[in-house]
């Protein structure tokens, strides 16, 4: 099925279920693994009815929009610019926004304009085996009134998660945009967790190793360790900032029923964020510890280097000065040989004696 055409279908107007004969959106759970998806799916909650319905006319936009107390979501997956520009069109979003969503944000905000608010997130994947450990996908909504109007070029689990309960019922979207917001974020939150956790665990057994096995390996360890906790914390900063409550205000419209969701997301990106700062520290101070350890191991073999530089110096001296090739008193008495020799040891033993009484051995 062709991606545009199905695009096109939707925006002008037609009933999709009607033109392929089955509802098409992506979709998460495995019975609908093989269907047919598009890039848009529309999801509206009929406050009269108490129904979720979808594949609906886009033409009606504006009177399903007319009652406060419906709410409109359309998920755009997998867009390009046309898609993002007609959806725009629809619901006069700035040129501002278009251009973000097009070109991408390095980190998450939100911006506010007169009808609606504009958010960034990111959402994380963690491939340990790979160069760059954590990658980014980035999440732009449009926060209306009673609309919500989510872009990704990914398939975001977070999403996806939503988008399906919301086909099982109302749970999602019968306590209006703000609460559909905080489901998608706190998904998206959720899904931090797990790479935190598995952070923790590399961040014990590194140090564990630090002490029985330090090998050349650790450095990149520790290296690799710091460049994901700098990221995540990268990503996790900025939508601290979106949700704090200055106060008493979001800087975004939340209803006050909504707003103990809220206060348990910001808990959730604290205790993230907390955690955060602490593996920073620990690899830090992991770091320290290596080349604590390493100087020492130097230390060490430069001591006893330094020995043995130190006892071959004089018995050097002695060797080089009855090798010259001039006449020297006492070459030609044969026990010169072994009493040279007795001297040699004698002061290399003496030697030893004196750095085992200074404690240098």
């Amino acid at each position: 099925m062709d991606r545009q055409i199905v695009a096109e279908d939707f925006l002008a107007g037609k009933n999709l279920r009607d033109c392929y004969g089955h509802p098409v959106f992506p979709v998460w759970p495995r019975q609908y693994l093989g269907r047919a998806s598009i890039l848009i799916k529309v999801y509206l909650y009929d406050a009269h009815a108490q129904q979720v319905l979808h594949d609906i006319d886009v033409r009606q936009t504006t009177e399903w929009l007319s009652s406060s107390d419906n709410l409109l979501w359309i998920d755009l997956y997998d867009y390009n610019s046309k898609e993002v520009s007609q959806v725009g069109e629809v619901f006069n979003f700035h040129p501002l926004t278009i251009e973000d969503v097009l070109q991408g944000s390095p980190r998450a905000k939100v911006d506010r304009y007169d009808r609606y608010f504009f958010f960034v997130f990111h959402s994380l994947r963690y491939d340990e085996e790979s160069d760059d450990e954590l990658t980014q996908f980035e999440l732009n909504v449009f926060l209306g009134a009673n609309y919500i109007v989510t872009m990704h070029r990914t398939a975001l689990p977070a999403v996806g998660r939503v988008a399906y309960h919301c086909l099982q019922g109302s749970k999602f979207m019968d306590h209006g945009p703000d609460y559909l917001l905080y489901a998608i974020v706190d998904g998206i939150i959720d899904e931090y967790f797990p790479i935190v956790d598995r952070l923790g665990v590399r961040i014990d057994a590194l140090e564990d190793e630090l002490y029985v096995n330090p090998a050349r390996e650790t450095t990149d360890e520790i290296l690799a360790l710091k460049r994901t906790i700098l990221l995540l914390r990268k990503v996790i900063q900025p939508q601290k900032r979106i949700f704090s409550n200055v106060n008493g205000r979001y800087s975004f419209e939340v209803r006050e029923e909504n707003r103990p969701y809220y206060l348990d997301l910001v808990d959730h990106i604290e205790r993230i964020t907390d955690t955060m700062d602490t593996y920073r520290d620990l690899a830090n101070s992991a770091m320290d510890t290596y080349s604590s350890i390493i100087s020492n191991r130097t230390n060490e073999i430069m001591r006893v280097l330094t020995i043995i530089s130190t006892v071959s110096l004089p018995l050097t001296v002695i060797t080089g000065a009855f090798g010259m090739n001039v006449p020297i008193p006492g070459t030609t008495w044969r026990p010169m040989f072994f009493l040279i020799w007795a001297g040699m040891t004698g002061l290399l033993l003496g030697m030893l004696y004196l750095f085992r009484r200074k404690n240098w051995l």
